[in-house]
């Protein structure tokens, strides 16, 4: 009965999604669809917790088994800093255009550049391989050895030499054990992905602007619903809400350690980011801090607990160990 109503529920949400904008759609959260930015940020009133590395702007950060890894706007690139010494000189890898997203995969980081129609992987000594992905990459991962793509302008997401249609805006995709998800951006809404089906499964509601998700180690996806000011909880085969927690603050960044099951979320409108435990019913905040302004990208070490923050606005990217 539980796959029944999925694919039941799948049906009816699904056929709102071929239309950009239509008041019976159950996921269009608004008349006009319009994805959540991150809010601007306020000047800092407090200093920054831990250390600040200079930076420029950053879009992204992620971290490797031996780099921290940002996606720097202006020149395009991606800098990677040694793990071990993030104060150290960075090994410069430019890139073809701003690249949207970072995403680990293995040793490697994966870097989906729309502008350009690329993703190129950047290896740990920093040599490159692009991959040419035709309707604007933004986001991969990898689920039981097939690379999936994010494709935003082509309405899709490629999974190998296949497409999968359905979602008008795959904004991110997640790897959920087998299975992946994926956030739509403008809809805040989630959508369940079987790599080896031809259209997505079910879909829910996310808030009312979801901009960022997480897998966690109980597979489940995260979601920071950045208008709504909440972190939100999803279980996948079927895709149920589990939780809603009140995030104040316009959160947007999003990182996990899968260690000590923290949930790291910047909030940009307080120059703030707090550590949420998230293993048990009801996530219970552990940590608080300070930090540099317009904190719109966070990672996380889950092996030193390390916590990085990068500058949307150029003031650097802070280390905090907590």
């Amino acid at each position: 009965m539980r796959r029944l109503a999925a694919v039941v529920l799948a049906v009816a949400l699904l056929a709102g999604c071929g239309r950009e904008e239509n008041p019976r759609d159950p996921l269009q959260v608004a008349a006009t669809l319009e994805a959540a930015k991150p809010a601007a940020s306020p000047e800092p009133t407090a200093a920054p917790a831990g250390r600040v590395l200079p930076l420029g702007g950053a879009d992204a950060v992620a971290v490797t088994a031996r780099h921290v890894a940002v996606a720097l706007a202006d020149p395009p690139s991606v800098a990677l800093y040694p793990l071990a010494d993030p104060a150290a000189a960075p090994v410069a890898v430019p890139l073809p255009g701003r690249a949207e997203s970072l995403e680990v995969i293995g040793s490697d980081v994966a870097a989906a550049v729309p502008g350009s129609g690329v993703v190129v992987t950047v290896r740990p000594d920093g040599s490159t391989a692009e991959r040419a992905v035709d309707g604007g990459p933004v986001d991969v991962a990898v689920v039981g050895g097939r690379t999936l793509v994010a494709r935003r302008e082509a309405k899709l997401v490629g999974v190998d030499d296949r497409t999968i249609a359905g979602v008008s805006s795959p904004d991110r995709v997640l790897a959920v054990g087998g299975a992946a998800v994926v956030l739509d951006r403008p809809r805040s809404a989630v959508f369940d992905l079987d790599p080896t089906a031809d259209r997505p499964g079910a879909g829910l509601r996310a808030g009312d602007g979801a901009t960022n998700a997480v897998a966690d180690r109980f597979g489940r996806v995260l979601v920071v619903d950045t208008r709504g000011g909440e972190l939100m909880a999803f279980s996948t085969d079927p895709l149920i809400m589990r939780q809603r927690y009140p995030v104040p603050g316009a959160p947007y960044g999003l990182a996990y350690d899968d260690r000590r099951d923290l949930a790291w979320i910047t909030l940009t409108e307080r120059n703030e980011v707090v550590g949420l435990d998230v293993a048990g019913g009801e996530p219970v905040e552990r940590h608080r801090f300070a930090t540099v302004r317009q904190p719109d990208s966070v990672a996380v070490d889950p092996g030193s607990g390390r916590v990085f923050v990068a500058s949307a606005a150029g003031e650097g990217m802070q280390v905090i160990q907590p």
